[in-house]
């Protein structure tokens, strides 16, 4: 306020001409207020600038389970849709903002907060990790890790090893202590298929205790059942989805609820519907 009352005082002084440049004095400034309140351009978070390809799954609103997994890569400036879009399954209670690489969000914004246990699938925009199975081997461009008996991932909020995939023989029994996610469920949950083929979705990478812990996309077991936090697929889309991934574009995540996403569709430079 006090800049606009001495604009004033010299424009009733110094005529029109004066009058006319603290109007674009003022405009200039306005502008600037505004630009510095817009939500963060593509140079304030480089991970979706080094991405060259996008796996963007969409669902009706927080609290739906159902979604729609659609595939992008770089054409230029923008984003080019490859194939068609599949049907995927997501948490038991919809989904919530999650921790990951996108700008961070202020309190204020609206929606659930992803937290352990809550059976919400994390949104928001993560990083692909590792891809796992059961088989030796997969045909995939990212890393693959073959997992066994002794590989568990840690749900435990308060254990050091919270959010990270270990092994029985490196960590010793005691560390999986009170974890309900062995990565081999068809050897521990009577033949469970779930985890046959997947990749890590790295969701709170700093493993902030109780934010929600072993995110993954995988297998369903059939169609319509929800899942703890991950995002399910069929077994022919989950083979096309890691056939097409590859490590060295940069591979992003990105769920949202389909209101959110045109919300910050622009902002985050994500690709057209």
């Amino acid at each position: 306020m006090p800049i606009v009352r001495r604009l004033v005082l010299r424009t009733s002084s110094d005529g029109r001409r004066s009058a006319s440049r603290a109007l674009a004095f003022l405009a200039c400034l306005v502008l600037a207020a505004c630009a510095s309140h817009a939500p963060p351009r593509t140079s304030a978070w480089p991970a979706i600038a080094d991405a060259g390809q996008l796996v963007v799954v969409t669902s009706a609103d927080w609290d739906d389970t159902h979604g729609a997994l659609r595939r992008f890569e770089r054409n230029g400036d923008g984003w080019r849709e490859v194939g068609a879009a599949v049907p995927v399954m997501l948490g038991r209670s919809g989904s919530a903002w999650g921790i990951g690489v996108h700008p961070p969000l202020a309190e204020s914004v609206a929606g659930p907060r992803k937290r352990e246990g809550d059976g919400r699938a994390p949104a928001g925009v993560f990083r692909i990790g590792t891809a796992f199975g059961y088989p030796a081997a997969a045909a995939t461009a990212l890393p693959y890790a073959a997992m066994d008996a002794g590989d568990w991932c840690i749900d435990v909020a308060d254990s050091p090893l919270y959010n990270r995939i270990v092994n029985v023989r490196d960590v010793g029994k005691d560390a999986i202590a009170g974890s309900t996610e062995p990565m081999r469920r068809d050897l521990h949950a009577d033949g469970d298929v779930r985890y046959r083929l997947g990749f890590v979705i790295e969701h709170n990478p700093q493993a902030r205790a109780g934010g929600g812990s072993c995110i993954f996309a995988h297998l369903w077991r059939q169609p319509g059942e929800t899942t703890a936090g991950c995002t399910a697929m069929d077994e022919a889309a989950m083979q096309d989805l890691l056939a097409w991934l590859d490590d060295a574009r940069h591979p992003l995540f990105v769920l949202l609820p389909r209101a959110v996403y045109d919300e910050y569709r622009q902002a985050w430079t994500l690709p057209a519907p």
